[in-house]
């Protein structure tokens, strides 16, 4: 099953080789796009549906992700559910509920997020959703490119789990080949 809903991503174009100069400043050979599979209904339907499949009987009661990359997994994921989205955005620098968006005391929550490589956004949400006094039940995440060592406390599940190699910008291989690095993502400027 893995390996169709990685033949998913690599058809919409979501999957990009080439050079890539992460966020955290390390260099990759290859990068995950998922708002290039994302921006088809009909597969994130199908990637997410796979997704919160072991959450079914968990009895979640919100979805809730990061903003930007989780908004969209999110909504599917409650779509998928029947039950409400949520998501977070930096306010000063941190994840909060912003919108007049509430979490109840008790609350069952599945935190979701497109891609994970530390997993720093995604437990941003889990402590948001642990100061509102809502309990996170479980993480989905559509790639996990942390190759496992994400821990978060609380059951995780990966729709598609790539060990992508990253390098220090000081000693990678792409730049000693003398190919052109490219930053793609949501923080830099088109």
């Amino acid at each position: 099953m893995e390996e169709e809903l990685l033949n998913i991503f690599k058809e919409s174009g979501a999957l990009l080789e080439g050079h890539f100069l992460l966020t955290s400043g390390r260099h990759s050979g290859r990068y995950m796009q998922c708002a290039q599979v994302l921006q088809y209904p009909h597969l994130a339907a199908r990637l997410v549906g796979e997704l919160v499949r072991p959450f079914r009987d968990m009895g979640i009661e919100t979805v809730i992700g990061p903003a930007m990359g989780g908004i969209l997994v999110a909504h599917e994921a409650a779509r998928a559910l029947g039950v409400r989205a949520l998501f977070t955005e930096r306010e000063n620098g941190v994840m909060r509920l912003r919108r007049g968006f509430k979490l109840t005391p008790q609350e069952k929550v599945l935190v979701v997020e497109d891609v994970i490589t530390t997993g720093g956004s995604v437990r941003e949400v889990i402590e948001e959703v642990r100061q509102s006094g809502a309990l996170p039940l479980a993480v989905g995440v559509l790639v996990d490119r942390s190759g496992g060592r994400v821990d978060f406390g609380l059951p995780l599940t990966a729709a598609v789990e790539l060990e992508i190699a990253t390098y220090p910008a000081e000693d990678c291989p792409l730049c000693r080949q003398g190919l052109p690095c490219v930053k793609p993502g949501s923080r830099t400027p088109r």
